[in-house]
């Protein structure tokens, strides 16, 4: 870091009774008051060089031996007062990137320009500023730093807009051409080779050197310092989304643990800095989203959803929370369930976590996307294809290039599908989550998007379990977005004794898990044709072996499925009987065909225990019901 010494007396200052005088042979004459702190100096080296003083003096009669001013708006303080005085005096004063600014303040404050004398402090600081202040990086960043104790000075000046500029023309600039400090510098040039070329392994390091130091920067500076480099356009946009990471690991994790901590206030004085440092921490934040680059993947998705969370407990601005979810919306895929678990610090909700943001975002990110591949049409003729001009041939390749983006949409609907089951499984277990908020999240999901549905059925068992008060109704539309086709054997199996269940998903799942086990081995010839017909209406492949259960999303030991009891078809049976005795059939239950509910009840009743007999029984109770009408 650079430096500058002026003057080459000693130093002579010194503390006597709360007084700061200098030794000298001559007696003072002149008493400067400076923030609280008396001075007693000599008029002749500080008229000689400041001309406010010089002003005040002509102005003010002398009353007494010592002629008094008071300077209560002087900029700096009294460590910039007496740089200033000790100038005057010809003493050694040492200069340097954290007192430049407050000197060059209070020289400008006490009008120490040419006009006075030649070569005067003014003309000294501003040499110095210009030739090693801005020209070094890190004397840039700490004096664009100090600036914050002198705002208004410092914008009249021109001190921090130039600081800003030769900030944003290093970071344009390749780091080898830039005056780093030592151990800044010698980072640098480990990672570039003697040829000049950069490492791999270093690559991305250098060319985002700048990112940790500019995060010391207050919010409202770094910000115009971002603006500057992002205006240049030379940066990439990915190393913008880094350095906004940065900066916000430095800032954002104090702001969750101070706020939370100051929660509990109960003073006014309290509640007044409570605020305060949440409307300091809500403005960091706000500024950091505005600062996101607009291209997707600039930015993790992890982050994004973190932002999301900093904005809830901040409170943050409509407009930022949902520029937040549009982004994550673009990338939902890369999302992780522990990252959508926003906490809700709503007052008109009494859930765990903040489903309506998840639910804003599930559907930005349907709206984002596409439909699935279709193939192209078929030329008739050979010879058509061979004629076929360049534009053509154009439009096809456009075509494939959409059939690219269309497929990776699906697979990213796919993703997203197996990413909402496992968040639907930890929100099911808030007892304060209505079905209505669990139903839509589960609903946006289109029906092609989850190749199996055990996720989503343990999702339904976990609110069950954490729901025991649902009636009959709730429960019934709760396991309407289940379909039974799509279980494994062992959810199957699991749902076949869940005496939570309604009846007739229980009676589908006995169905379709009974007419996958008599396929298992190439025995399809041997169903009766009344079962076959039933299957081929329900769109199940015979020769498709059942797929096993997905392993792909963790499981609580509490929330694993256990298939003990269920040993045989005759124990399943068993289990079907004895829910249907505990529960009866209402209307909504009763059959477009008309079947009455106590004819049902009984011919449920009197199901037979071989799998084939029981299919055959269901299907002469609905003919025997059709033929009435």
């Amino acid at each position: 870091m650079k430096f500058m010494k002026l003057g080459s007396r000693p130093d002579t200052f010194y503390s006597a009774e709360s007084v700061r005088t200098v030794s000298s042979e001559v007696s003072s004459d002149l008493i400067i008051e400076v923030k609280g702190c008396k001075y007693l100096l000599h008029k002749f080296p500080l008229l000689s060089k400041c001309l406010r003083l010089q002003r005040i003096c002509c102005e003010s009669p002398e009353t007494s031996q010592h002629q008094i001013i008071q300077l209560s708006d002087f900029p700096g303080g009294i460590e910039a007062f007496e740089l200033c005085a000790k100038f005057c005096y010809g003493i050694t004063i040492t200069l340097s990137a954290y007192n430049i600014v407050a000197a060059q303040c209070a020289a400008e404050y006490l009008q120490m320009t040419e006009d006075v004398e030649k070569g005067n402090l003014i003309y000294k600081l501003e040499v110095f500023f210009n030739s090693c202040i801005l020209q070094g990086w890190r004397d840039s960043i700490v004096t664009l730093q100090s600036t914050k104790a002198f705002p208004l000075w410092s914008e009249d000046l021109g001190i921090t807009s130039r600081c800003i500029e030769s900030i944003a023309s290093k970071v344009l600039t390749h780091p080898s051409k830039v005056s780093l400090s030592h151990s800044h510098s010698r980072r640098v040039r480990d990672d570039i080779s003697c040829n000049g070329a950069e490492s791999e392994r270093h690559k991305s390091t250098t060319k985002g050197w700048w990112a940790e130091d500019m995060a010391e920067l207050g919010i409202d500076l770094y910000w115009r310092a971002m603006i500057a480099i992002k205006s240049g356009g030379k940066i990439p946009t990915n190393l913008i989304g880094q350095a906004l990471q940065i900066y916000a690991s430095r800032w954002l994790p104090n702001i969750s643990r101070q706020v939370k901590a100051n929660q509990g206030a109960t003073s006014d004085s309290d509640s007044d800095s409570t605020g305060e440092v949440s409307s300091k921490h809500r403005l960091l934040l706000e500024s950091i989203v505005s600062l996101i680059p607009s291209d997707k993947g600039d930015v993790s998705c992890s982050f994004l959803l973190k932002l999301l969370k900093a904005a809830n407990i901040l409170n943050a601005s409509s407009s930022s929370k949902m520029e937040l979810a549009r982004r994550v919306a673009l990338q939902l895929e890369e999302a992780r369930v522990s990252d959508l678990l926003i906490p809700s610090l709503s007052y008109s909700s009494d859930t765990l976590y903040d489903v309506d943001i998840v639910l804003t975002i599930l559907e930005e990110f349907m709206l984002q996307g596409q439909s699935p591949p279709t193939s192209p049409p078929r030329s008739r003729l050979g010879f058509e294809r061979r004629r076929r001009s360049r534009s053509a041939e154009n439009i096809d390749f456009e075509f494939q290039e959409s059939r690219r983006s269309s497929s990776a949409s699906h697979s990213s609907k796919l993703k997203v599908a197996k990413i909402m089951d496992g968040y639907l499984q930890e929100i099911a277990r808030d007892i304060n989550l209505p079905l209505s908020k669990f139903i839509a999240i589960a609903a946006k999901i289109p029906d092609f998007s989850r190749l199996d549905h055990d996720d989503l059925y343990r999702a339904i068992d976990i609110y069950l379990k954490a729901h025991p008060d649902l009636n009959k109704s709730e429960r019934k539309k709760l396991c309407r977005i289940l379909d039974c086709k799509k279980l494994s054997v062992e959810a199957c199996m699991h749902a076949a004794q869940n005496e939570k269940l309604p009846l007739r998903v229980v009676v589908q799942v006995l169905f379709f898990e009974q007419a996958r086990a008599a396929t298992v081995g190439g025995k399809v010839a041997e169903l009766p044709s009344n079962i076959k017909a039933l299957l081929a209406a329900h769109n199940i492949d015979p020769s498709r072996p059942p797929r096993t259960l997905s392993t792909t999303t963790s499981i609580r030991g509490d929330d694993q499925w256990s298939v003990s009891g269920l040993k045989s078809p005759k124990s399943r049976t068993s289990t079907l009987r004895m829910k249907l005795a505990e529960d009866d059939l209402d209307e909504y239950d009763m059959n477009p065909d008309g079947l009455g509910r106590s004819s049902k009840f009984k011919a449920f009743c009197a199901l037979p225990t071989g799998p084939k007999k029981m299919f055959s029984k269901l299907l002469s109770i609905n003919r025997s019901g059709s033929e009435k009408n």
